[in-house]
């Protein structure tokens, strides 16, 4: 499965060594358990995934033999993140650092783990101070990811989020406004991007939630030439980074 070439390595199976993984505080996306199974170590699995705001799927035998290497899964597989997770202040701290405005790229529905990784490739060279994302609906740090962010994965900060919109309800409080990227918005251009800025880039199937787009303070275009209506999106947030780098040098 697709899922399961993505993140192999990444794959913890067993009672035992998921509750390990938990309490030796190793990052996990997702849990993965029998439905119907409700014996002690998979309860205080539960407990501890709840505790870490994890996800959790209760799935059927075939999904778990799915998704199983060693065919030992004892009705629990986990998958971990390949990286730590940062907090968002980690990101404040280092525009301060830098004696730069904050410049962060908000990510909806990116699912694609090589669109991940080109975002947070692209966030690096653009000079932004961190990348955020949902907890759900989202690729998460997984190998794949860190192979094609080319090693910025090392140097940029990529937080995990339980709810875009609150958390950029909250930014807004600390000075930071959004613009979306969007195909009927103003033409990037005519924006003005400068200042502390949140960058928000959805899928280019569905574009940013409509939650999302809400929550917004402004949205920008890019201007297109051709004969189809939607760039990839890492080739959008690229295109939309680097005008925020064009207007902050100007």
């Amino acid at each position: 499965m697709k899922e399961q070439k993505e993140r192999n390595e990444l794959l913890i199976e067993g009672r035992n060594a998921v509750l390990e993984a938990f309490r030796s505080g190793k990052p996990i996306d997702k849990v993965f358990i029998l439905d119907g199974c409700q014996d002690g170590p998979i309860r205080s699995i539960v407990r501890e995934a709840k505790k870490h705001d994890t996800i959790l799927n209760f799935v059927a035998k075939e999904r778990l033999s799915q998704l199983s290497e060693t065919g030992k899964h004892q009705g629990v597989i986990a998958f971990a993140a390949a990286y730590e997770y940062a907090d968002i202040e980690d990101m404040f701290e280092l525009a301060k650092e830098r004696g730069e405005d904050p410049f962060l790229l908000i990510l909806d529905n990116i699912e694609d783990p090589h669109n991940l990784g080109a975002i947070i490739r692209t966030a690096n060279l653009a000079g932004a101070h961190g990348v955020i994302i949902p907890k759900r609906r989202a690729a998460g740090l997984t190998s794949t990811v860190a192979k094609t962010s080319a090693g910025a994965l090392n140097y940029t900060p990529v937080a995990k989020v339980t709810n875009l919109v609150k958390t950029m309800e909250e930014l807004k409080e600390r000075g930071l406004w959004f613009v979306c990227a969007d195909m009927d918005g103003e033409t990037m251009y005519r924006v003005n991007l400068k200042g502390p800025i949140g960058l928000v880039i959805g899928n280019e199937g569905e574009g940013v939630s409509r939650l999302v787009k809400e929550a917004c303070d402004f949205t920008a275009s890019i201007p297109m030439k051709g004969d189809i209506d939607s760039l990839n999106a890492s080739v959008a947030a690229g295109v939309l980074a680097y005008e925020i780098v064009r207007q902050r040098t100007m």
